[in-house]
C-alpha cells in the first residue's frame, strides 16, 4: 500500500448515532472485498492497477478466491510480483471504515469484540464517539524469518497489565500483535515456509475458528481478517514446508509466473524501471530477450528462478550508462562536436546497445547458476546477451537493405564506437547512410531523431551485422569498440581477450 496519511472527510459521521442515521451497516472484511470487487467488475473499473501480465491466468483465481471468501497461499519464484499483487487487494476495501476510537483491534462501532469495548458502547448508547480508519492503515504485512516469535504474530501477556491486578485470560492483560492488530484487515506472511513450524501452528486458530490463543489461555475475540500467504515452491518443498494442517486451512493455493510472452516483459520495464536516460525501444526489446534467456538457459538454477527485477536492473543500469558517457563527454574536448551537432545545448543522453555490455557484470549476483558453471558466469551471461541482440536484430530489421552500412567498412575502414564515443563523433564517421532512414523507422526513432538516437540506431546496425556474421568487431584497450570488414584485409585493435578475436568468431 503507498498510502501513509489521510484525514477523513469533515463529512462523515462522528457517533454512534450519526453512523446509524446515515445507514451505515456492518460488513465482515470478507464480504466489503466481495462487494467492492464486483462492483469494479460491473463498472469496468480496473481491479488490480499495476500487475502486468496476470490478466488471463492469475487474476481470474485471485477474484475468484475473493469471492469465495478464501484465504489464499501464492507460490511462485522470487520476482513474480507477488507482495505487489498481496498489497494490490487493499485497494478492494473501503476508502474509509469506521472504528472504536483507540482501539487495538480496530473494532466496528456496530460490531464491538471485547468486552470492555461492549460495555463501553453500551454505556454511552448513541453519544458514543466514531472514529474514522483509512484503508491504507488496514493492511499488515510480516517477512517470515527464522526468529520470528508468537508474540510477533499473536501477542503475548503483558507483565506490566497482570501487575496492575489484572486476571491471566483477560483481554486487557494481552499486549496484541500484528495479526490481530491488523483485525478488519488484510494480513499478509511472506515467505510462509521460513516461519518455524511451531509458529506457523499458531496461525491454525486464526485460519478456522479466527480467535486467538496466548500462553494457553483461549481468548474467543472473532478476528475479521484475510490472510494471505506467498512462498517459493521450492522453499515450499525443500529448505522449509508450510505444515500441512496449515496448508489445508487456505481455500485457495494460487500459482504466479514470470510474463509468459515478450510484449508483458517490455510492459513491465517501462512501468517498473526508473531511467535516467531516455532508452529506445529496440534496446529495451534487447533486455527483454535477455532476461528471458537467461530464465530458459540450461547454466542456470531454474529453481531459484530470475526476477523481473533483472531485466528492470538491466535497463536502469543501461540508462546510467549513457548518462555516464554524457557526464564525461561534456569536457571541453567534445564540446566543439556539441555545438556543431546540437547549437550548444546538452541533449538527453540516448542509451546505445553497446551500453548493455556493462550489466553482465553488475547483474550476475541476481542469478543463480548450476554449480558446474562456477567462474564462468559473466561469460554465459555475455553469450545471451549476444544471442538476444541477434534475435532482436532479425525480428526488427530482417528483410531491409543494409548494404549501405557493410559498404562503411570497405576497404579497410574502421568504424569506432563504444561507451567513450559521443553521437557526435559517431556520426562524423559514418557520414550519410543510405538505408539508415528506413531503419530508423523500423526501430520506432521517427522522421526527426536527435544526434543521439541515430547514433543508438546506427550502433545497433553494426553489432547485429556483426553477430549475423557480416562484420569483424574487436573491443580495444581504451575501451573502444571497432568494426571492419570481414575480409583479410579488416583492421583491428587488440581485443581485451588478449588476441584480436571477435565476438562473432567466439560465438
Amino acid at each position: 500500500m503507498t498510502e501513509t496519511f489521510h484525514v477523513p472527510p469533515a463529512d462523515l459521521p462522528t457517533t454512534l448515532g450519526a453512523l446509524r442515521a446515515a445507514g451505515h451497516r456492518y460488513r465482515t472484511v470478507k464480504q466489503e472485498l466481495r462487494e467492492n470487487l464486483l462492483a469494479r467488475m460491473r463498472s469496468g473499473e480496473p481491479r488490480f492497477p499495476g500487475i502486468v501480465g496476470y490478466d488471463e491466468t492469475v487474476l481470474p483465481e485471485v477474484e475468484r478466491a475473493l469471492l469465495a471468501g478464501h484465504d489464499m497461499v501464492l507460490l511462485g519464484e522470487r520476482g513474480q510480483g507477488k507482495t505487489r499483487l498481496i498489497r494490490a487487494l487493499g485497494k478492494l476495501l473501503d476508502e474509509w471504515t469506521p472504528v472504536l476510537p483507540d482501539s487495538p483491534l480496530n473494532e466496528h462501532p456496530l460490531h464491538p469484540v471485547t468486552p470492555a469495548a461492549r460495555a463501553a458502547v453500551a454505556e454511552a448508547g448513541d453519544d458514543f464517539p466514531v472514529s474514522w480508519l483509512h484503508r491504507s492503515m488496514r493492511y499488515g504485512e510480516k517477512l517470515a524469518t527464522p526468529d520470528t516469535s508468537v508474540g510477533d504474530l499473536i501477542g503475548d501477556v503483558d507483565p506490566i497489565r497482570i501487575a496492575q491486578g489484572r486476571t491471566l485470560g483477560d483481554p486487557e492483560t494481552i499486549h496484541f500483535g500484528l495479526v490481530p492488530r491488523t483485525n478488519r484487515g488484510i494480513f499478509a506472511v511472506n515467505e510462509l515456509p521460513d516461519l518455524a513450524e511451531r509458529i506457523q501452528v499458531a496461525l491454525l486458530n486464526v485460519l478456522e475458528e479466527r480467535d486467538i490463543q496466548v500462553r494457553g489461555y483461549q481468548l474467543r475475540l472473532p478476528l475479521d481478517l484475510l490472510l494471505v500467504a506467498s512462498a517459493n515452491p521450492e522453499d515450499y518443498t525443500n529448505r522449509g514446508r508450510i505444515i500441512s494442517p496449515l496448508k489445508d486451512r487456505f481455500g485457495a493455493e494460487i500459482r504466479t509466473h514470470y510474463p509468459i510472452d515478450l510484449d508483458l516483459e517490455l510492459d513491465l520495464i517501462r512501468q517498473e524501471a526508473d531511467l535516467v536516460a531516455e532508452v529506445p525501444e529496440h534496446v529495451l526489446e534487447v533486455l527483454a530477450r535477455f532476461a528471458r534467456a537467461v530464465r530458459e538457459s540450461p547454466s542456470v538454477d531454474t529453481r531459484s528462478g530470475v526476477s523481473a527485477r533483472f531485466a528492470i536492473a538491466a535497463a536502469e543500469t543501461v540508462a546510467a550508462a549513457a548518462l555516464r558517457r554524457e557526464g564525461l563527454l561534456a569536457g571541453a574536448e567534445d564540446s566543439a562536436a556539441r555545438d556543431d551537432a546540437t547549437g550548444g545545448n546538452f541533449p538527453t543522453p540516448v542509451a546505445r546497445v553497446g551500453d548493455a555490455e556493462s550489466v553482465t557484470s553488475t547483474l550476475r549476483g541476481k542469478v543463480e547458476f548450476e554449480s558446474g558453471e562456477e567462474g564462468r558466469e559473466i561469460e554465459i551471461l555475455a553469450h545471451l546477451l549476444r544471442t538476444a541482440t541477434a534475435d532482436t536484430f532479425r525480428a526488427r530489421l530482417a528483410g531491409l537493405d543494409l548494404s549501405g552500412f557493410t559498404a562503411l567498412v570497405a576497404d579497410g575502414a574502421v568504424v569506432e564506437t563504444g561507451e567513450l564515443v559521443g553521437p557526435a563523433d559517431l556520426l562524423r564517421q559514418v557520414g550519410t547512410v543510405p538505408g539508415l532512414a528506413k531503419v530508423l523507422d523500423r526501430l520506432g526513432l521517427g522522421d526527426a531523431p536527435t544526434p543521439g538516437e541515430a547514433a543508438a540506431g546506427i550502433e545497433f546496425v553494426l553489432e547485429g551485422l556483426h553477430l549475423t556474421r557480416r562484420l569483424a568487431k574487436d573491443l580495444t584497450d581504451d575501451g573502444r569498440t571497432r568494426y571492419a570488414g570481414r575480409g583479410p584485409g579488416a583492421e583491428g585493435g587488440r581485443g581485451r581477450d588478449g588476441g584480436g578475436r571477435s565476438g562473432g568468431d567466439r560465438d
